[in-house]
């Protein structure tokens, strides 16, 4: 049996499917840490974190994209990675990720809900800072 050599990536968010395409490996934020992903895995279901997905494709080179939560699954060679939002690293605006942390440390939650909207915000812009 030849062992597979590629992985099919697809990269979902809820306007469109930004990536199909194959891939030597990738990497990519669970909930509760970092994921690699090479030819031949054992099939997964999990929920994404926030963070950075890197990957590195069938012609030598690399991406990387902030992606924002959701979910994985990896059936055979194919890795589908569900998520809110995915951004190419280089459209990142920096100046706007350091805002938009400053502004999530400045809310005053009143409640619970309140409380863990606030923890995903300043996770959410931190992650997003520290990429640029």
């Amino acid at each position: 049996m030849i062992a597979a050599t590629e992985l099919r990536l697809v990269l979902v968010t809820p306007e469109t499917t930004l990536l199909d395409e194959r891939v030597r490996s990738l990497r990519f934020p669970m909930f509760d840490g970092q994921m690699g992903v090479l030819p031949g895995r054992a099939p997964l279901v999990g929920r994404l974190g926030i963070g950075e997905l890197k990957v590195a494709t069938s012609a030598g080179g690399s991406d990387r994209y902030f992606i924002d939560g959701g979910f994985v699954q990896i059936k055979g060679s194919v890795v589908t990675l569900l998520t809110d939002r995915a951004i190419p690293v280089d459209e990142i605006d920096a100046a706007q990720a350091k805002s938009d942390l400053a502004a999530a440390l400045a809310e005053v939650p009143t409640s619970e809900e309140g409380i863990n909207a606030k923890e995903r915000a300043v996770e959410r812009a931190r992650r997003m800072s520290g990429l640029r």
